[in-house]
């Protein structure tokens, strides 16, 4: 079997490593142009690209698959079923039905939820309890073809999209392999997606890291862990930014006011809009080096009692 395989950043890396380790043909890679990264705009080639010429495997890098464009692609590769994960483009409806298996993707989340662009941050963020990946047969909507097969996970109370994000990479390698083992079997069952139990789940931006800590406990929780390792949750202190990325929940402090803060042996408390505290491990103070909380303190030391709120 044929595969043309489509994907982009490190996500998709596993999976297309399971390919080559499972000796599957894998015809070709095509994945997003290379883009200028950091402060000195170094252009610099998508992980998956790297992955595929490590390999051996020849990279198509179009600007577009409009115009025929993805067309010649795969009249030159004859595929016989292209795989997608996480590619970052639409594809159209005839590069969709060229192939005789047409088009499977891998989706970072149980569908029909948390369909778009950042399904494992915003399943974080929602403080769910289960996250998984999907095998579905595309069509031209946005992640609402047919699901082949489901793999779910527990996440973890305090695991971090970052964490979740390597499983499910883990997992979506593994339910790739399954996924084209029935194929060739022809053994997938598809089923239709309950469209009215959809939701979206949209890319992350900045404006979403300040803490309000009027809210809950629970939700300034998922705030910190479903932001991490970007674009990271944050509070301001001095005048300056403080960064938060590791933190647990308590009831071994009782209730405080919004906002205060109380140092602890693992770092610092902030009490929240409902009385219970956060518990928060590390940290990043604007122009320094992410650290513990507890070294942080050591160095900044805030008074109990002390409100957050005072820099807002």
């Amino acid at each position: 079997m044929k595969i043309l395989y489509m994907g982009t950043p490190d996500f998709a890396v596993k999976p297309l490593k399971a390919l080559i380790e499972n000796k599957y043909d894998v015809c070709g890679v095509v994945t997003q142009p290379d883009k200028p990264v950091g402060r000195k705009a170094i252009l610099t080639p998508p992980p998956v690209k790297i992955e595929a010429e490590n390999a051996g495997i020849k990279v198509y890098q179009p600007q577009t698959l409009k115009n025929g464009e993805g067309i010649e692609i795969l009249k030159e590769t004859n595929p016989d079923v292209v795989i997608v994960v996480a590619y970052g483009k639409i594809l159209p409806k005839d590069f969709l039905e060229f192939s005789k298996y047409g088009c499977i993707n891998i989706h970072g989340s149980i569908l029909p939820k948390y369909r778009g662009a950042a399904p494992i941050q915003r399943c974080v963020l929602d403080g769910e309890e289960y996250a998984g990946v999907t095998a579905m047969q595309m069509d031209v909507g946005l992640d609402t073809g047919d699901m082949l097969l489901v793999e779910k996970t527990r996440i973890g109370e305090n695991e971090t999209s970052g964490e979740l994000f390597d499983r499910l990479a883990d997992m979506g390698a593994q339910l790739l392999i399954k996924t084209l083992d029935k194929l060739q079997k022809d053994e997938l069952k598809p089923e239709k997606q309950n469209d009215e139990e959809s939701t979206y789940a949209s890319m992350l931006d900045k404006s979403m890291s300040p803490v309000d800590w009027n809210n809950s406990a629970q939700q300034v929780h998922n705030q910190i862990r479903g932001l991490d390792p970007w674009p990271v949750a944050l509070t301001v202190y001095n005048g300056k930014t403080l960064k938060l990325f590791r933190s647990y929940l308590t009831d071994s402090l009782g209730s405080g006011e919004a906002g205060t803060v109380k140092a602890v042996k693992e770092g610092l408390a902030v009490f929240c809009g409902d009385g219970k505290p956060v518990i928060i491990t590390e940290v990043q103070y604007e122009g320094k080096k992410r650290m513990k909380a507890a070294d942080f303190l050591r160095g900044n030391p805030i008074p109990d009692g002390y409100s957050l709120f005072k820099d807002c």
